[in-house]
């Protein structure tokens, strides 16, 4: 047996040698190419995951850095730094030089010294962050103001289109671009739009503009080879950016459902692994030395970027909403091996944190909008809760833009109200520096202030997560961008972090109820509430807001009452005074923990009213035709009005949330296609009906025009308002209407940006006056540009609505905007005050009316103290009031716990409602 195994074994051996001498002579014989050495290293190259290069830090200067730049040093200020998770603060200064950060903290003056050329920022004390980095933006490519020669956001051809690049479309004269470098902005994402489920690539860019003013030189790290360039072998890769999106908006743009839009995701991955599988081939017989007919390698430049998706060099920005498409996203990622960086928009990710969990590769994050939602299905049940319960969940949480959705100017504004909302302030500050660095894959060098990180910083007036807090000065790569930065004081409270209200149990609501947590106000259990430890309270008076009562030091605010009986305030003071022993036992207490009690709010501009949900016609009103187009319905009849009233939605979830916030009163005028919108009708926000006690204040107020939304000629529209007006032109119920503006003090209401259309509205009032001998009540809406006319339009006795309260030049109309602080010294309201114009503050979307009671705070933070709290107040309250025709002032009062309502401390406790005898409790 054994002599039979041997034979064997040597036959083997035998027959094995032969064979390999036969395959050495045939491997001999092989052209190797003469590109081999670059094949093996591409090859090598394929699955290297990109980073920064070794020794990134020890650069001497930045690759960004501009000859010439002075080296500036940051002294005695307050210096967030993103380490520690967000908690570390230290107190020193911050050397830039070349581009870099060269010092943090307790610098030596030797090093100080070093330096003969050095500018020096005295910063006193004021709070030093990273740079603002956005993580969603389509600044540069949906671009400000909205021109058709410069809107590149969406490609429509087709479904998956993973080479397009937003780069390719960046405009480098954005407006958009100083306007948030004023905010502390200093890198953003550019994405393509959401309209494909694979809208292409996207790339990071600083917003500074460049000597070669060019928009490959902002980008942040170009991938080596973006411009044909010679990649150095010994540079590991650079990260890339990709949009996805799913749900609704591919969807609706091709006409689809989800089924076809996660069939194209699926059948455009598959054409990516078959192109990965087929490079993976051809490596392992290149790596192998097997160079038999090996032929070229198979690349493919369509397909590439989302090739290098599957290998994990690129950020994948996911657009998707609900738990639907989120659960075939995470799906998608196990069925084809690749990770998400970010689910953006993401409004149900707090609904389900334990499937984002389950992604290929790492967790994806979430970035979010603070409390921007209902404007379509998938976003009705997006949460202001959902910052703070995801990160309790462990996952990272992103704040973002979406520009111009929001103005990115203000995206530490979404920080700002997720920290109100409950994210910790740590974790709120770094949702918009080194967590959204992080997420992009560019910690490295933004995002953090370190030693050899990118010299990108903001230096604060305020501390960043308070209301209203903006820039003295922004640096990005060591490079002032502020000319001469016009600096608000602050009051001293706003230099530490706001103590927010305790909203844990409204955290837990929203998700027991899916989303939909009940909203609807709950009645006093008495008659009789009394509001103890109470610091302020302002009330109505004589058409005007005034301070009622102040008791700032603390032991007489604990002492201080006000007295509420069938929703009517009685008495305020030192309880003493008020004798609370005449109210019995039946009384119910509420501690306002050194709050206060002021005006409720108004809320004008949006469709607040007649809105659940903006995309679906059946839960919202519509729009009512433009007279002045071919198609007006006939059955109408000539002259007829469209009455808001008759179309008044209850119980919208924005309107209950205004309600929440110290809104109590809408008024908002038809929706419209342009020109004619009918008339406004005031309604209260807090109702369940238009039956119900109190739902409807006023069926009437102003008569609305727009001419804005018209596709019509502005002249055209201009002498349609002049044959109504002054040549009598209107017929049946119109002509009535315009009747009563003529001389019953009816409002003219006009909806109009533009300084040179509101000249002319001018000179047709004065026109309109002279033929009729009348003055007649014109209130301009919108009015980006009035400032420009403030002197004439005080003089002519015409108030204006700002919407939005901060301005926004998003079309050309709209341009010529005053920005404010730090941009200008004044703003649109102080400017048109200053001119005896009455102003009042409006919104542009129902969903921000809950916002009203910021804007206000916002608003007198601004004016630096020319702007007392009561004119603050009675921007949103009993200004609007008279613009609009309001007949019988509202009293309502809001009582506010812990703070005020117009900062991040307060937290409405009650409606005091003397118009409806009762007291309501949030």
């Amino acid at each position: 047996m054994t002599t039979v195994l041997l034979v064997i074994a040597s036959s083997s051996v035998v027959l094995y040698n032969s064979a390999s001498l036969e395959w050495n002579q045939r491997k001999r014989q092989v052209h190797v190419p003469i590109n081999a050495a670059e094949i093996v290293h591409k090859c090598n190259s394929l699955n290297i995951l990109p980073g920064p290069p070794k020794n990134f830090h020890s650069r001497s200067q930045s690759d960004r850095f501009q000859p010439g730049t002075q080296p500036t040093l940051i002294k005695n200020a307050t210096l967030w730094t993103g380490r520690s998770e967000g908690h570390e603060v230290l107190s020193g200064s911050l050397l830039l030089d070349k581009g870099i950060i060269k010092a943090v903290g307790n610098i030596e003056q030797a090093v100080i010294d070093a330096y003969d050329n050095l500018n020096v920022i005295e910063a006193h004390g004021a709070w030093v962050t990273p740079g603002i980095v956005d993580v969603h933006s389509h600044i540069g490519v949906d671009s400000i103001p909205e021109l058709k020669g410069s809107d590149d956001t969406n490609s429509f051809k087709g479904l998956v289109l993973p080479w397009l690049r937003s780069l390719d479309g960046l405009n480098t004269h954005d407006e958009s671009y100083r306007l948030s470098i004023s905010g502390g902005v200093t890198t953003v994402n550019v994405l393509p739009g959401s309209a494909d489920a694979i809208g292409g690539q996207a790339f990071t860019i600083k917003l500074r503009s460049t000597a070669e003013r060019s928009p490959s030189s902002m980008v942040l790290e170009p991938p080596h080879n973006l411009n044909g360039t010679h990649i150095d072998p010994s540079l590991p890769p650079r990260w890339r950016q990709m949009k996805h999106a799913c749900g609704e908006n591919p969807s609706g743009v091709y006409q689809g459902t989800r089924m076809d839009t996660q069939w194209a995701f699926r059948e455009g991955y598959n054409t990516a692994r078959q192109v990965k599988d087929k490079q993976d081939a051809y490596c392992s017989k290149a790596l192998s030395g097997d160079w038999q007919d090996l032929g070229e390698f198979p690349d493919d430049l369509q397909w590439e970027a989302l090739v290098d998706v599957l290998r994990g060099r690129v950020k994948v920005h996911n657009h998707c909403y609900e738990a639907v498409d989120l659960d075939n996203m995470v799906r998608l990622t196990n069925e084809f091996k690749f990770s998400i960086a970010a689910f953006h928009h993401a409004h149900e990710t707090y609904l389900v944190p334990d499937l984002l969990k389950k992604a290929y590769g790492k967790t994806p994050a979430v970035a979010l909008f603070a409390t921007n939602a209902r404007y379509k299905r998938e976003a009705y049940r997006g949460s202001e809760f959902a910052p703070r319960i995801l990160s309790d969940h462990g996952l990272q949480v992103v704040m973002k833009s979406d520009h111009p959705v929001l103005n990115s100017r203000h995206v530490l504004y979404e920080a700002q109200q997720a920290h109100y909302y409950g994210l910790p302030s740590n974790l709120a500050l770094a949702s918009v520096t080194s967590t959204s660095a992080t997420i992009l894959g560019y910690d490295h060098r933004i995002g953090y202030l370190k030693e050899g990180h990118d010299a990108d910083v903001a230096i604060w007036d305020s501390h960043p997560l308070t209301l209203g807090a903006a820039p003295t000065q922004v640096l990005i790569d060591g490079i002032a961008q502020l000319e001469k930065p016009f600096v608000v004081k602050k009051p001293s409270e706003s230099q530490k972090v706001p103590e927010t209200p305790n909203f844990d149990e409204d955290a837990k609501e929203a998700v027991k109820y899916d989303g939909l947590p009940p909203l609807e106000p709950k009645k006093a259990k008495a008659e009789v509430v009394i509001f103890n430890n109470v610091s302020e309270i302002f009330i109505r008076k004589a058409g005007k807001v005034e301070a009622a009562y102040m008791a700032k030091e603390a032991n007489l605010r604990s002492d201080s009452v006000a007295v509420a009986v069938h929703g009517e305030l009685v008495c305020f003071g030192v309880a003493d005074e008020c004798g609370l022993a005449q109210y019995g036992a039946d009384v119910q207490h509420i501690d306002l923990e050194g709050g206060s009690i002021s005006p409720s709010l108004l809320s004008y501009g949006a469709p607040l009213g007649l809105v659940h949900i903006d995309a679906e016609a059946s839960a919202n009103d519509g729009s009512a035709a433009n007279p002045l187009d071919d198609d007006q319905p006939k059955l109408l009849g000539p002259g007829s009005v469209i009455r808001a009233v008759d179309g008044l939605l209850f119980s919208s979830r924005d309107a209950l949330l205004a309600y929440r916030a110290g809104v109590t009163t809408g008024i908002s005028a038809p929706q419209t296609d342009g020109f004619l919108a009918g008339i406004g009708a005031a309604f209260g926000t807090g109702l369940p009906h238009r039956l119900a006690h109190g739902a409807v204040l006023q069926q009437e107020t102003a008569l609305h025009f727009d001419l804005i939304s018209s596709k019509t000629s502005v002249s055209t529209q201009m002498a349609a308002l002049r044959n109504l007006f002054v040549a009598s032109g209107a017929k049946g119920e119109l002509a009535d209407r315009i009747e009563r503006v003529l001389w019953h003090g009816v409002p003219l209401v006009v909806r109009v940006h533009s300084a040179d259309i509101i000249a002319t509205l001018l000179e047709l009032k004065k026109e309109i006056e002279n033929k009729h001998g009348t003055d007649i009540k014109l209130t301009i809406v919108g009015g980006a540009e009035a400032h420009l006319l403030a002197r004439e339009i005080g003089k002519a006795g015409v108030g204006v609505i700002l919407i939005p309260s901060r301005p926004f030049p998003t079309t050309w109309k709209s341009k010529r905007i005053l920005p404010g602080p730090p941009l200008s010294q004044d703003s649109a309201i102080s400017v048109l005050i200053a001119h005896g114009v009455i102003v009042g503050l409006g919104i542009e979307e129902q969903w921000s009316a809950r916002h009203t009671r910021f804007d206000v705070g916002w608003a007198a933070l601004e004016a630096g103290g020319d702007l007392s709290k009561s004119e603050a107040i009675a921007l949103a309250s009993v200004n609007l009031e008279q613009l609009l025709g309001l007949r019988d002032a509202v009293t309502d009062l809001v009582a506010v716990k812990q703070g005020t309502l117009f900062d991040f401390e307060g937290k409405v406790a009650g409606i005091i409602s003397q118009q409806r005898g009762l007291v309501d409790m949030i």
